[in-house]
């Protein structure tokens, strides 16, 4: 019988990367006590730690044999860039460097694989990625595109996200908006296992 594979699951929301991995034992890094507590119980033999994962990441990297990272994706975005600046709904910020921290750190300092997930940015990488999907991910690995259907993320309603997702968040007392966040911010599990199972299949990168 093969060992696990020891997994860290960071910024790990409530899940939707990991529902369709085998044969692993993770540790999943949530800061958010509310998507922490879904994760808890959709993924019951996970450990959950509530914490920063940017910090988790720097103190706890070489414990594992696959990262996986999918940092806040707002001040990367294409849809947030296009509604920035003057009379419109945003300001402008700096975008959020700790992404390229982690990629650098990963690439550096990491023996084992990693897929680093965001969005496909506003501007041009800083480091190059490989776009699959919707999504841009740094790996040391190569991960084939795949085809998962239409999907926009500003579209469907609840009820029809977690049927795609496979989240029933009915019985949680949360706010609407919170709840059609967190299943909006899902990576499709199909992709998170796409992306999971792409180890060892190919070339590594250079």
């Amino acid at each position: 019988m093969n060992s696990k594979t020891k997994v860290l699951n960071l910024y790990a929301g409530i899940g939707g990367n990991r529902k369709l991995w085998e044969n692993v034992h993770v540790t999943a890094v949530e800061w958010d006590d509310e998507k922490a507590n879904v994760y808890r119980d959709h993924f019951p033999n996970d450990d959950v730690i509530v914490a920063d994962a940017h910090e988790y990441l720097l103190d706890h990297h070489n414990e594992y044999d696959f990262i996986w990272a999918s940092p806040p994706c707002p001040t990367h975005s294409q849809i947030r860039y296009i509604d920035t600046g003057p009379d419109k709904q945003n300001d402008v910020v700096y975008p959020d460097m700790s992404l390229y921290q982690e990629v650098l750190l990963l690439q550096n300092h990491f023996d084992g694989d990693y897929a680093v997930e965001n969005v496909d940015p506003y501007y041009e990488p800083l480091i190059t990625g490989q776009r699959v999907q919707r999504h841009l991910f740094w790996s040391n690995y190569h991960i084939p595109d795949i085809e998962l259907g239409k999907s926009n993320i500003y579209e469907g309603t609840i009820e029809e996200w977690q049927t795609m997702l496979g989240f029933d968040l009915s019985d949680y007392d949360l706010e609407h908006k919170k709840k059609r966040k967190m299943l909006r911010n899902c990576v499709k599990p199909k992709l998170g296992k796409h992306v999971f199972n792409s180890r060892g299949k190919q070339t590594t990168l250079i």
